[in-house]
């Protein structure tokens, strides 16, 4: 028997392949202002993109200021013309519209509802909550906090308090997520237990010392379930 009455899942890079879903989409927003190759401008979108959601974890932004921001520093930084405000709109149409499960996600959910599920994802509620109805899992999910809606965003425990579950136990909750700045310090901050889905099988021992060390550690999804038995 699950040691855990309350587990919480991050969304982007952990239950959803983010990665695929942002490609499509700024395909189609670049496309938009008549780029032919939008794939030779991903990695400075991503470098730029990454800056500000690490504002948004300081407290420095919020998830929707990042709707637009992006697109200027993007014009400005290739020198194109655009209207930041438009691109930002047919970008969060297409990260709604694209993008699935990494294999084997609706598995672990299944596995691990013999808990009280929880998602909790820093993003923009309008793309978030397309994504969870495309993909249908809500019905996974007792509760359901994204930081674009509520006003707080991981690694701020505070953003558990909008889940609508009350005061969580710290000794039988357990975050999992793939960002050790945003879900593993989250949780470490709210007291929980922390579950890091090291996807990439980064080396422990090569990040900064300040960084928010996770009680455990999995390298592939279909993992998490033993971890449920733990």
């Amino acid at each position: 028997m699950s040691r855990w009455t309350t587990i919480l899942f991050d969304l982007d890079h952990t239950l959803l392949d983010s990665d695929a879903s942002e490609a499509r989409a700024f395909d189609v927003t670049l496309q938009s202002i008549g780029i032919d190759d939008p794939a030779a401008h991903l990695p400075a979108y991503r470098e730029l993109n990454t800056a500000l959601w690490k504002q948004v974890e300081r407290g420095e932004l919020s998830p929707n200021d990042v709707k637009h921001i992006r697109w200027a520093q993007l014009l400005d930084h290739l020198g194109l013309d655009g209207d930041a405000h438009v691109m930002g709109q047919t970008f969060l149409d297409g990260l709604g519209a694209h993008g699935e499960l990494y294999p084997g996600a609706l598995d672990v959910l299944a596995a691990c509802s013999v808990a009280r599920l929880g998602l909790v994802t820093n993003g923009i509620g309008s793309v978030q909550r397309q994504r969870i109805d495309r993909l249908e899992i809500a019905h996974y999910f007792d509760g359901l906090a994204i930081s674009g809606e509520v006003g707080v965003s991981k690694p701020d425990p505070a953003i558990f308090d909008h889940l609508g579950f009350g005061d969580l136990d710290p000794t039988s909750t357990l975050m999992i997520g793939d960002s050790l700045t945003s879900d593993i310090a989250a949780g470490n901050n709210a007291g929980f237990a922390t579950c890091w889905f090291n996807r990439h099988g980064v080396d422990p021992d090569t990040l900064p010392e300040n960084t928010s060390a996770p009680t455990m550690t999995v390298g592939a999804l279909n993992d998490i379930p033993a971890v449920v038995d733990w």
